[in-house]
């Protein structure tokens, strides 16, 4: 099993990265902890020495009685130097709970502390589990730091929304529950991903659409879905920080789109057919996420209709629905050789496999991605998934997690389909 070196800065979640070291020690994993001075106001290193059974650091200048080594490996016989000797022994390197101080020092190639050096240090996967108040989360400082540290190769498990530390506060900001984080550290071990990661796309153009379209019934209501665009958009985050050119089409997505990433926004399905037809052709990979609708009504009207009629009495109403285009299979008509192609497919229960299969092969796609939208833990307005990528070669099953975790996988699948057909040429 690995080496895990686990950061843990100040802040009261700090209370979690117990049961983050407590999970990974039962999974066979081999522990260390650094803790910044400022944790120790809310968990002693006692603590975590009593679970990890090794010693805690938390000065740079402290004497490790371990020498570096991890439990189960034997004592160097030199006396190491900690901020280096632990993160070039370990496998991965994860800071959970990252205050939005520590997250700022690493974005400033800080170090300060041992935690700080250490990360300056680390050539191995860093992954990064922001914990604060929502509203330093969503301050544009933060979030500029989280997004350089994504584009270096860090992975990020995105904070949970709900109740907070203050007294009364609701918001996203929460630390991640330590299964999750746990998760996301085992997914850096299995993809081998490096502090500065690798950019598989590097100059390739990639279309992504994202969120649901609407189609207006009057000048208030409308005919939709519920989709948010949050897997669009991480799959457009995670092509980018890969080092593509990133275009996103954005149906009636109220989230921030990643930072260098170009958005075009629609509403409609024609208007998303419009916006996709002009930027297909520059593109080398499409990855069609938006929940495009199937129907519009026959008519809009221009004006709200009322519920109720010239006499006050309540009347009922009809709408007559016809198809809409499907944008994707005309894309894929138009399409020129070197160009991938992904489709998702969103289906209720049993036989989605089956219905996902035929769309692969009637649409001409290279793969699809299934959302079983029968459950109501993920897809629609979740911050999970699970799902899985249909090819030609086979299926690949994406176990649930944060969509982040997800839109990795699914570009994994599109780093194989482009090596494939670049070895046919």
């Amino acid at each position: 099993m690995a080496r895990l070196l686990l950061g843990v800065t100040g802040g009261i979640a700090a209370y979690k990265a117990v049961e983050v070291v407590r999970l990974a020690t039962a999974a066979g994993h081999s522990v260390r902890v650094i803790q910044t001075p400022a944790s120790l106001s809310f968990v002693g290193r006692a603590t975590f020495e009593g679970v990890t059974g090794a010693p805690v650091l938390v000065d740079e200048f402290e004497p490790d009685p371990a020498r570096g080594a991890f439990p189960g490996d034997p004592s160097p016989e030199h006396a190491a130097i900690s901020h280096l000797e632990l993160v070039g022994r370990c496998d991965v390197y994860a800071i959970a709970p990252a205050s939005a101080n520590t997250l700022a020092k690493l974005a400033g190639g800080h170090a300060d502390n041992l935690l700080t050096s250490a990360a300056l240090a680390n050539t191995k996967p860093l992954v990064l589990a922001p914990a604060m108040n929502n509203h330093m989360w969503d301050h544009p400082a933060t979030r500029g730091n989280v997004e350089t540290l994504r584009l270096r190769g860090a992975a990020i498990v995105e904070p949970a929304t709900g109740r907070l530390a203050s007294q009364g506060e609701w918001g996203a900001g929460r630390l991640a529950e330590p299964a999750e984080v746990l998760a996301e550290i085992e997914r850096a071990l299995a993809g081998g991903s490096a502090w500065v990661a690798a950019r598989s796309l590097d100059g390739v153009r990639v279309l992504v659409t994202a969120g649901g379209t609407r189609e207006p019934i009057d000048s208030v209501r409308y005919v939709g879905n519920r989709s948010s665009g949050r897997m669009g958009l991480e799959l457009a985050r995670e092509a980018f920080r890969r080092g593509a050119e990133v275009t996103l089409i954005a149906a009636n997505v109220s989230l921030e789109p990643p930072d260098g990433v170009r958005s075009v926004h629609v509403q409609t399905a024609a208007e998303l057919r419009d916006a996709a037809r002009a930027e297909f052709a520059a593109a080398d990979v499409l990855v069609m996420a938006a929940a495009v609708s199937d129907f519009r009504p026959v008519s809009a009207e221009d004006m709200k209709i009322k519920k109720s009629g010239p006499e006050g009495a309540r009347a009922g109403l009809s709408l007559e629905l016809q198809p809409t285009e499907d944008v994707l299979a005309a894309l894929s008509g138009q399409r020129r050789p070197g160009q991938t192609l992904i489709g998702f497919a969103a289906e209720h229960g049993e036989g989605g496999l089956k219905h996902a299969r035929a769309k692969l092969e009637r649409k001409g796609l290279d793969a699809v991605v299934l959302n079983d939208i029968s459950r109501g833990d993920i897809g629609f307005d979740s911050a999970d998934n699970e799902v899985t990528i249909l090819t030609r070669d086979g299926d690949h099953a994406v176990p649930l997690g944060p969509k982040s975790v997800v839109a990795a996988a699914i570009l994994d699948r599109v780093d194989e389909l482009r090596a494939k057909q670049t070895a046919k040429r």
